[in-house]
């Protein structure tokens, strides 16, 4: 996230919220909201969005002109309903006569289908007494462009239509710059006493001991009026819907440990919600509200997370990224022929090119991830179908490796923006700040990031073992290219004073020497010689990096250290999922299941919902980790960090065309004695497991079995 084009708006522009970690988010394929824990939206990142466009910008409801007091409210455990549940403040007299308060139930009930909000306020009186019940809403629709949500100023912007008023609805416009009309209508079960441009107000009159419901619904298209079955209707496919995307692969469960397996049923539900089913199949989102849209880094890493449960997704994001190669060189799209997708966007400010990201590529380690992910698909599913009709999208993503991605021959990827407007920073940390040598200073352009030299000897790697299987004669060239990528790391990059390898070159080959938690990447690679990844994760280990809830992106005391930065000192859980895989390549697994439990223990003070990041301050005794504010949650990669470190730490690993699943040297994260793996499906045979800890040690149970599936277990 460069500083140009960096989240500026906090929710804590509205009085009742601290940060995005007090709103409650929905989502559907393009289509998301993000309200506070009454359900309003009212300022800050709240909001219903379609393609990066807000359609409703302000929905606040009131009793008696006073907001309800909130008694609960929450997302179901499947992530399709949010409900709030209220009571009345002391209702002002009317026609003679009042109510107290806490006799009036109110509960708001929402889901998010088809490019529409529904939602349903369900009044009941609980009082001695019939009461007449003043209830109204205040609206309004601005039709803002997600990075000016964020905080990206505009000069100047399209024409806001007057809203149309018709009985129970209404209905905005907005015409952009774009030259494209973009709508949305609000429409009511019953109508208004008065109806307003950005006002509705009911007065109903409630017996005592009775239920009333009011439907409401927002959405792209007018419609007609709302009712109880198409409210029925929709979130019956709402809930479907979900209920598909989360069965699919394997299930993986701690039947005895309640709150790892809450743990684990979030983060399932969360990659669920956040995964849009593409025509090209299905692909995660990268997090909500600021990066609700396909990015390719995020979209592979979150895929290779979930690869060993659910391969559909690595599937899904190979495919849709290939059919999104780049084909041309474009300075503004920073792209070049090969060249594999960064993001993608469907607002005004993208259309117009104000911003560069309709299509933009300017992410140096997405190309090298795209052939790495294909090659770990391959060895898991043994799909080599789908390997040859990526083929020519792989060879092309090779070429621009070896020529555009190494700009100055000397065999490593790097990267410098093509245009101004693009991303400063093209690696995983992109906010302008994240790349330094020891004293602070900013690198020199092209810039060699440590962690992408890893991806390309992954990519070299894969493209060779593919290519044997494909029959492709230049498979020895890529292996002994994916070998001098190893050495020139191994020469260049490591530091002999400091045990650690450089963050970086910068233009002129020279070491840019702070201590980050790029490492962890090179080592989940593993391309690291065994003696220096022990050191690297000796180091990784330390209170340097540990802050007790996981591992800092920058180690405590480099220059520009700041646990409460974007990328110098905060917690990523990707990152340190992605450092603890690296170790147990190496044969460290206690540690992993040690990071594994650091990682829980965040977790459960963010209702078991991981966030992109939280500050790296030192973990204290009763004290919780200390949130970033406009981090989003949920995200797709933070949730997908718990699947990684558990393969990690159990030492699983799939090579289905030998219809082989390895478990080496097993352990658990502390307090998890059990864990189940059902479903898992290698080629044609599906297998059950169970692990167990006896006596000090995790021992594996296959249980039920079909087809054929050959378990090996080691260490």
């Amino acid at each position: 996230m460069d500083d140009a084009y960096s989240v500026q708006t906090t929710a804590a522009d509205n009085s009742d919220q601290d940060g995005l970690e007090t709103l409650m988010a929905l989502k559907d394929a393009d289509t998301f909201l993000v309200a506070d824990h009454w359900g309003d939206v009212k300022s800050g990142a709240d909001g219903l969005f379609d393609r990066d466009t807000r359609l409703l910008s302000h929905f606040v409801l009131t009793v008696g002109r006073a907001r309800p007091s909130r008694l609960s409210s929450g997302v179901t455990e499947d992530n399709v309903f949010f409900t709030c549940h209220s009571t009345n403040r002391p209702l002002p007299p009317m026609g003679g006569r009042s109510a107290p308060a806490g006799v009036l139930h109110l509960e708001r009930r929402r889901f998010l289908w088809d490019k529409r909000l529904f939602e349903r306020v369900r009044m009941v009186n609980h009082g001695v007494e019939d009461i007449l019940l003043p209830l109204s809403f205040e609206f309004g629709a601005d039709f803002a462009d997600i990075f000016q949500v964020r905080g990206t100023p505009r000069l100047r912007r399209g024409e806001v239509h007057a809203p149309i008023m018709d009985g129970r609805r209404v209905t905005f416009g907005y015409t952009g710059l774009d030259g494209v009309t973009r709508t949305s209508c609000l429409a009511f079960s019953e109508p208004p006493a008065r109806l307003s441009a950005n006002r509705a107000e009911f007065m109903f009159s409630l017996p005592k001991g009775r239920r009333l419901d009011l439907y409401i619904e927002c959405g792209i298209d007018v419609c007609d009026a709302p009712d109880q079955e198409r409210w029925r209707w929709n979130s019956i496919q709402a809930r479907l819907a979900m209920r598909r995307r989360m069965r699919r692969g394997a299930g993986v469960a701690a039947p005895r440990d309640p709150r790892i397996n809450d743990w684990l049923t979030q983060s399932r539900t969360d990659v669920a919600l956040l995964t849009t089913d593409l025509p090209t199949g299905p692909y995660p989102y990268a997090g909500v509200p600021w990066f609700s849209t396909p990015f390719g880094r995020d979209g592979i890493i979150t895929a290779w997370q979930m690869l060993w449960v659910d391969p559909s997704l690595a599937r899904g994001v190979l495919t849709y990224l290939a059919a999104r190669q780049a084909t041309e060189v474009d300075a503004f799209k920073d792209s070049a022929p090969g060249k594999i997708m960064h993001e993608t966007r469907g607002g005004e400010m993208s259309a117009l090119g104000e911003v560069p990201f309709s299509l933009y590529y300017g992410g140096v380690d997405t190309t090298c991830l795209f052939i790495a992910l294909a090659g770990a698909y391959a060895r898991r599913t043994g799909d080599m179908e789908t390997i040859r009709a990526l083929w020519p999208n792989l060879i092309a993503a090779a070429g621009w490796m070896s020529d555009y991605g190494d700009s100055n021959g000397d065999g490593l990827i790097d990267y410098a923006r093509a245009a101004e407007t693009g991303l400063s920073n093209q690696g995983w940390k992109d906010s302008e700040d994240s790349i330094f040598d020891s004293d602070g200073r900013f690198p020199k352009g092209p810039v060699a990031l440590l962690e992408v030299q890893g991806y390309a000897f992954a990519a070299w790697m894969a493209l060779a073992e593919m290519g044997v299987q494909m029959g492709d004669e230049r498979a020895s060239q890529w292996r002994a290219q994916a070998e001098t990528v190893r050495s020139l790391v191994e020469d260049r990059f490591w530091m002999e004073d400091q045990q650690f390898y450089a963050v970086a070159l910068d233009g002129d080959g020279k070491q840019m020497q702070a201590v980050g938690s790029n490492a962890g990447h090179l080592l989940f690679s593993g391309l690291p010689s065994p003696e220096r990844a022990r050191l690297v994760t000796r180091r990784m280990l330390t209170a340097e990096f540990r802050s007790g809830w996981g591992l800092r992106t920058l180690a405590k005391g480099q220059a520009r250290f700041n646990p409460m930065s974007y990328h110098n000192g905060s917690v990523w859980p990707h990152d340190t999922a992605m450092a603890a895989a690296g170790m147990a390549r190496y044969g460290e697994r206690r540690a992993v299941a040690m990071l594994l439990g650091e990682i829980y223990g965040a977790a459960a003070h963010f209702q078991l919902r991981l966030p992109e990041l939280f500050c790296g301050f030192i973990r204290e005794t009763g004290e919780p980790p200390i949130a970033y504010p406009v981090a989003c949650l949920p995200q797709a990669w933070a949730a997908g960090s718990v699947f990684l470190m558990l393969q990690a730490a159990l030492g699983l690993s799939i090579d289905a065309p030998e219809q082989l699943v390895e478990i080496a040297d097993p352990t658990l994260p502390p307090g998890v004695d059990r864990l189940s793996v059902t479903r898992l499906r290698v080629g044609d045979g599906v297998i059950d497991l169970h692990f167990q800890r006896l006596d000090g040690q995790v021992v594996v149970m296959p249980r039920e079995r079909s087809g054929i599936v050959n378990l090996r277990v080691t260490g």
